[in-house]
């Protein structure tokens, strides 16, 4: 039997929790499956950060299970994904899923997907990091995770933060194979663009 088409939605409560909803409902428009953990730090980021309620951004998920819940199918390696994006991802999610250690249901799910050798994506957001912070970005990659900071893609020339979420959204699903429309790729862009350099020139 194939991979279910689902992905676990990791979302902690680092800054840029905005990442994480517009993930979601990029998801919507796909076929794949949404299981949601939230960290209840990240329900308090997203009050400082947004006008939206726990509980908008708990039904974009087509599953969510609670924080505290370790009992959970995601809890388990028999429960098949595509993998999980941590997105935001806090240094103390990464640091647990680092050492193993597994205090809530995000952490220990992502130590499922990495015993399991499915994709854990963690994009970490933090700056500027020390030492122990790289070491960590180290240790989990030599895990099998892969680390995506929320780097703004500028070739995009973008006009809106809203724009800025979406390219980044866009290319952490890309990692999962995942196409969406709201990725502006490099080769159309250029393509474009040398287009509108020689109508100019005309």
């Amino acid at each position: 039997m194939a991979t279910p088409e689902r992905l676990i939605v990791g979302i902690s409560g680092a800054s840029g929790v905005i990442l994480g909803v517009r993930l979601l409902e990029a998801l919507r428009d796909t076929p794949v499956e949404s299981h949601l953990v939230m960290t209840k730090t990240a329900e308090l980021t997203l009050a400082y950060e947004t006008d939206l309620k726990p509980a908008h951004v708990q039904k974009l998920a087509d599953v969510v299970y609670p924080v505290g819940d370790l009992g959970a199918a995601v809890s388990s390696g028999s429960f098949r994904t595509l993998g999980m994006v941590v997105v935001p991802c806090s240094v103390r999610s990464m640091s647990e899923i680092a050492t193993g250690v597994t205090s809530n249901l995000l952490t220990r799910a992502a130590d499922v997907v990495l015993k399991e050798r499915r994709k854990l994506v963690l994009c970490l957001r933090e700056t500027p990091l020390h030492t122990g912070h790289l070491r960590t970005m180290v240790a989990v990659s030599e895990m099998g995770a892969i680390v995506a900071p929320p780097v703004p893609a500028f070739y995009t020339k973008p006009a809106t933060v809203d724009e800025i979420v979406d390219q980044t959204v866009g290319r952490l699903l890309d990692l999962f194979q995942i196409d969406t429309d709201i990725v502006q790729r490099w080769d159309t862009l250029r393509q474009n663009r040398k287009r509108s350099d020689t109508i100019r020139t005309a």
